[in-house]
């Protein structure tokens, strides 16, 4: 075990397995736990339809804003060669998401609260601030996407629309207060709005399909290419997205199931199922963009790194100014349903590390006020092309806390004493370790590549 990641000690008190202080009486997201009843007469569809929802809450995240600007420069710089990156990081994430929903439905502790029971005050206070560091670099692709967005649809400057995407917070506080279905039904529904969007772009662009099934082939030219590897890490870090594990092994929990053995074991199948289902949605929209832009700019040599310049020329070379005001309205739809799903994320993380309750608008505020600073000051120096390279950045910053969530939750779940029969099967275990190990790699040649040359 590497020494960052030493346990405390468990003589005080503390049970090696996640039941075992009074500590855990604590729920998570305890406003929402158990809130949503699963009958047990209730036959496969209609189970099926019960248990969807938290999965969709984290799709969000892998359809963001972020996700915009590391797709689109990498279909108009390379073609279709990294939809194999899209791909593989979709795979990843129904993985990681899997272990999230086993270890959130077998103890009743979400990773922040898992990380605390297991390691040591200092330590927890580090992944912590690791943490926070990740949902202000999303929340940054939020603001810069939203703010965007508006000024596409409506002409709002830059700087204004930053500050304008502050006011969400009334979104939040009007959502936090109804059930958590409804939270879960307009997160779908903006979910479906940006995929009907890209699906008109799609049709629009009509892309060679032969090319499009070549790209989901993986090559060596990614890792050859230091530039195309630094798409490649942004576009991995914002489809792996650090704090939606965190928010996925919570969400789980508001599902009031069986607590016997057999009716964990029919929630964690049946959660599992919702997230795959959910995470394949984003995988299409993902997909989507990046064929959109290779299909749009790739042959002509135009290089795209902005999402306003992408909105700009997609209308001339699509033949329609709709394709244009589809691209906004999923972009803006994008920013806010990544806005509900992120104040989630900070309430978890603070509370399951630190035990620390805040009321969700507040933490959005201090959230988005972290986020708001830089993007403005950005936007007021450089523009739009300053934004654009911010949102590169703060995906590939993603990509760099992902180790600091993913090698935690995989050492909690592969462990018997703590999931019991719930532990992840073998095969499980080694598929686990094999993408974290991958994740660690291609930070370490990220980091390497910034070190030695210019970006």
């Amino acid at each position: 075990m590497i020494p960052f990641f030493q346990p405390k000690n468990a003589g005080a008190g503390t049970d090696s397995s996640v039941g075992g202080t009074a500590a855990h009486a604590h729920k998570s997201l305890p406003e929402s736990h158990g809130t949503v009843p699963i009958p047990s007469h209730l036959g496969f569809w209609r189970k099926m339809l019960a248990f969807s929802g938290p999965g969709y809450l984290v799709a969000v995240g892998y359809m963001d804003p972020g996700n915009w600007a590391t797709d689109l420069a990498g279909g108009s710089r390379y073609g279709y060669s990294l939809l194999s990156v899209i791909l593989i990081s979709n795979l990843m994430a129904i993985l990681l998401q899997s272990l999230c929903t086993r270890l959130g439905i077998a103890t009743g502790r979400d990773l922040a609260q898992a990380c605390r029971d297991q390691y040591s005050r200092p330590v927890s206070i580090a992944l912590w601030m690791v943490c926070e560091i990740a949902i202000a670099a999303c929340d940054l692709a939020e603001v810069i996407g939203s703010a965007i967005a508006l000024n596409l649809l409506f002409h709002i400057p830059i700087v204004a629309g930053v500050v304008i995407t502050g006011l969400d917070v009334l979104l939040v506080m009007y959502l936090t207060n109804r059930s958590f279905r409804h939270l879960e039904a307009v997160v779908v529904s903006l979910i479906l709005l940006i995929g009907g969007c890209f699906l008109v772009q799609m049709i629009l662009a009509q892309p060679p399909i032969r090319e499009v099934l070549k790209g989901f082939i993986p090559t060596t030219q990614i890792i050859r290419n230091p530039e195309m590897l630094y798409i490649a890490i942004g576009i991995l870090g914002a489809t792996v997205m650090p704090h939606n594990l965190y928010l996925h092994s919570s969400v789980v929990q508001t599902r009031k199931y069986e607590p016997s053995a057999a009716g964990k074991r029919e929630a964690i199948w049946f959660s599992t199922l919702d997230s795959t289902v959910a995470l394949m949605s984003a995988l299409f929209i993902n997909a989507a963009i990046l064929i959109v832009a290779a299909a749009a700019f790739h042959k002509s040599g135009t290089v795209v790194d902005e999402i306003g310049k992408a909105h700009e020329l997609l209308a001339p070379v699509l033949g329609t100014t709709m394709a244009g005001i589809l691209f906004a309205v999923a972009l803006l739809a994008s920013g806010q349903n990544s806005t509900l799903t992120g104040t989630l994320a900070g309430q978890i993380v603070m509370e399951g590390f630190l035990d620390i309750r805040m009321r969700p608008w507040l933490r959005r505020l201090i959230t988005r006020a972290v986020a708001i600073v830089p993007a403005v000051v950005v936007a007021a120096l450089q523009g739009e092309s300053g934004t654009a390279r911010l949102l590169v950045l703060s995906q590939v910053i993603l990509s760099l806390q992902l180790p600091f969530a993913v090698i935690p939750l995989v050492m909690f779940t592969s462990n018997r004493k703590r999931m019991g029969e719930f532990v992840s099967p073998r095969w499980i275990q080694v598929l686990a370790w094999l993408t974290a190990a991958i994740i660690l790699v291609l930070n370490v040649r990220l980091l390497y590549d910034v070190a030695t040359g210019p970006r």
